[in-house]
């Protein structure tokens, strides 16, 4: 099955969007819009550099983190204002800044999925290392030498301290 193609552009305008309707009302903490935007700006950094593979992983690393922060800040956030709430008007924009950021938290892990992807396409390794031993039973063979272009060996004098003549140098 082939996976739909979703532009990173399309990706940043979205939760860019959503962002921005989910802040109408000030009912999130100030990390909150900080964290989002500025992950937004590393990806136009990824935009801007079509081939950085570091652009795209930096941005699929932080929105895992912001994934955790949005949890963590509507969480805190919600019962502080939603108790508040006496005119109809602002419940309204209130209920619909929440909508827009829990819309927003809940496309995040399928945006990061296609940031994935994108980073794959953009020659990114699939294999994290993170120093501990391997159990699948792969070893790093990277220090072994390859057998593909043998170098030819000189050949063992027949006396020690006696040169031969195919040698050259």
């Amino acid at each position: 099955m082939e996976l739909p193609v979703v532009s990173l552009k399309m990706i940043i305008v979205v939760h860019w969007l959503l962002t921005t309707w989910g802040c109408l009302y000030p009912w999130l903490p100030q990390p909150y819009l900080w964290s989002n935007y500025a992950i937004l700006a590393i990806g136009v950094w990824a935009i801007a550099q079509r081939d950085s593979v570091d652009a795209v992983v930096m941005y699929l690393v932080g929105m895992l983190i912001t994934i955790l922060m949005d949890i963590i800040h509507i969480a805190i956030s919600y019962d502080r204002i939603a108790g508040i709430q006496n005119n109809i008007a602002s419940r309204d924009q209130f209920r619909f800044s929440v909508g827009m950021t829990i819309l927003s938290l809940l496309l995040k892990p399928i945006s990061c999925f296609f940031v994935y992807q994108m980073y794959k396409e953009r020659g990114g390794d699939y294999n994290l290392n993170f120093g501990f031993p391997d159990l699948t039973g792969n070893r790093d063979r990277t220090s072994y030498q390859t057998i593909d272009g043998q170098e030819p060996h000189p050949q063992p004098a027949a006396f020690a301290g006696v040169k031969t003549s195919s040698t050259a140098y």
